[in-house]
């Protein structure tokens, strides 16, 4: 039954291999990439929530392309806008966003790569189309 064992011990390998890549810890750029989500996420929960104060919705738009020189701007830009500071939500909002921008240029500065540096696209982006469900 020697095939049959070289079977089991391959599938073994490769649950193996497939546990330990799960349990990698994150790289610079996976952990630019999902913090970028989350506060592009919680920017739309910001903007859309029924508590919302009327200073929120003057906040610069806040959508982020890691890929896009623009976006460090984008950031320094969103942390340095003077109001809202009493609307926890937003002093919230501006400690994430303050933690990206400084992953980036400290820490992440020579694993990332800039696509391009259209400033536009940060202010209108094209949104991929919803899928139906």
């Amino acid at each position: 039954n020697l095939p049959t064992m070289k079977v089991l011990l391959s599938l073994v390998a490769l649950l193996s291999a497939a546990l330990l890549a799960c349990a990698a810890p994150p790289t610079c750029y996976s952990r630019v990439l999902s913090l970028s989500k989350e506060i592009t996420e919680s920017f739309k929960e910001l903007q859309t929530s029924k508590a919302v104060d009327s200073c929120v919705l003057t906040l610069p738009r806040l959508y982020l392309d890691i890929h896009n020189y623009c976006v460090l701007a984008k950031l320094r830009e969103f942390v340095a806008y003077p109001r809202c500071e009493r609307v926890l939500e937003v002093s919230e909002l501006k400690e994430k966003v303050r933690s990206l921008y400084t992953i980036m240029i400290s820490y992440c500065r020579r694993d990332l790569v800039f696509l391009t540096d259209d400033c536009n696209a940060l202010e209108s982006p094209v949104l991929p189309p919803i899928e139906p469900s």
